[in-house]
C-alpha cells in the first residue's frame, strides 16, 4: 500500500512517531499541502490522510487509486464524504479523543476572566507590585465562579465533561440540546430552552456541531439575549459565531467579554477587528493539542486503519457504495 499524510505538522511536530504506517506500506508525511499540490501528491496512494487539507469531488476524482481516506480529527467536513462514498472510499473519523482537553480549554478561558492571571502577571514583571505600599493589589475585578450559572449548548461528551468541572466549582448549570437526557437533571443541572439558557447564564459555552442549523448560531439576537455582565466561550468551531455580530456586542457593551480557540477562518485575516479588541481573548485552536491528546489521536488513527485493513472498518462517516 502507498500512503500520504497530507498535513501531518498539527498532529505530530515531531514528538510522535508515523513509524507505525510502515507496517502496512510505504508512506509520504508532508508538513502541509497547497491545494494545487493534492493530485501529485495523492495520485498513487490507496491510502490518504487529511486533517485540514480539503478533499473535494474535484480532487478525489483524480485519485485512481484511492481506497481509503483517513481523517485527523472528529469533523469531517475536509472531505466530500458523499463522493467518496460513491467511489466506494470509506473515510473515517477519529471521536472523542479530546474531551478533557477541551473542557479543560474551556476552563482556562473562563478563568482568564474571573481571575485575571494573565493580566496580574505582566503588571508584576513591569513593576507595579514592586512599587506598590500594599502586600497585594488587582488590576480588574476578580469573581468566583461558586453559585454562578454556566449554560452550555450541546450536550455531547464534551459538554457533560465541562458541566462536571462546572459542579466542581459550585456552579449552577443549564444544558442546550436538541434532544435532552431529562435523567440527567439534578439540583444544580437543567436543560432548558436557548432563549433561558442565555438570559439566566453568567457565562455561555458554545459545544456544538457546525451544521446547517447551528452555522452563525451565535448572532445578533443571540448576544442581545445575553446578560451584559456575561461571558462567551467557544471552544466548538468558528463557523457557529457571526463574528461581526460578536465584534459588535462587545464593543457596544452587550456583553462583557469573550474566549475563543477557534474561528470562522484560520489563520484569521490580519484586519479581523477580534485580533484588537481587549474584550475578547483568542488562544489558535489549541485545545485538542495537548501531546497525551495527540498520542491518543494516533493510537485511534491506527485503529482506524488496521480494522481497515482487516476488512473491518470502523469510525466511517460515510456509506461507500
Amino acid at each position: 500500500m502507498r500512503i500520504a499524510v497530507l498535513d501531518g505538522y498539527t498532529t505530530n511536530p515531531g514528538d510522535l512517531s508515523w513509524e507505525w504506517l510502515s507496517q502496512y506500506g510505504t508512506y509520504k508525511i508532508f508538513d502541509f499541502t497547497k491545494p494545487e499540490e493534492i493530485v501529485e501528491r495523492t495520485r498513487d496512494c490507496e491510502i490518504v490522510f487529511t486533517n485540514k487539507t480539503v478533499l473535494g469531488a474535484d480532487v478525489l476524482s483524480e485519485m485512481k487509486a484511492l481506497r481509503y481516506v483517513g481523517l485527523l480529527s472528529t469533523g469531517y467536513n475536509a472531505v466530500d464524504i458523499e463522493f467518496a462514498a460513491k467511489l466506494g472510499v470509506p473515510v473515517t473519523n477519529i471521536p472523542s479523543y479530546s474531551t478533557a482537553a477541551v473542557a479543560q480549554m474551556t476552563f482556562a478561558h473562563i478563568l482568564e476572566w474571573t481571575n485575571r492571571v494573565g493580566l496580574h502577571d505582566r503588571a508584576v514583571k513591569d513593576g507595579d507590585w514592586v512599587k506598590d505600599k500594599h502586600f497585594c493589589f488587582w488590576k480588574s475585578p476578580l469573581t468566583e465562579l461558586n453559585n454562578k450559572t454556566l449554560g452550555i449548548i450541546g450536550f455531547g461528551s464534551i459538554g457533560q465533561a465541562v458541566a462536571n468541572i462546572a459542579y466542581a466549582f459550585g456552579m449552577n448549570v443549564i444544558a442546550n440540546t436538541p434532544r435532552p437526557d431529562y435523567s440527567l437533571n439534578s439540583e444544580n443541572f437543567r436543560f432548558a430552552e436557548l432563549d433561558e439558557l442565555l438570559n439566566n447564564s453568567d457565562f455561555v459555552s458554545m459545544h456544538c456541531p457546525l451544521t446547517s442549523e447551528t452555522e452563525k448560531m451565535a448572532n445578533a439576537s443571540f448576544f442581545a439575549k445575553m446578560k451584559p455582565t456575561a461571558y462567551f466561550i467557544n471552544t466548538s468551531r468558528g463557523g457557529v459565531v457571526d463574528e461581526g455580530a460578536l465584534i459588535n456586542a462587545l464593543n457596544d457593551g452587550i456583553i462583557a467579554g469573550a474566549g475563543l480557540d477557534v474561528m470562522r477562518k484560520e489563520p484569521p485575516e490580519a484586519g479581523n477587528p477580534l485580533l484588537s479588541s481587549d474584550k475578547c481573548h483568542i488562544t489558535p485552536h489549541i485545545a485538542w493539542a495537548g501531546f497525551e491528546t495527540r498520542k491518543r489521536l494516533m493510537g485511534i488513527l491506527h485503529d482506524n486503519l488496521r480494522a481497515f485493513m482487516q476488512g473491518k472498518p470502523i469510525n466511517v462517516v460515510n456509506r461507500p457504495n
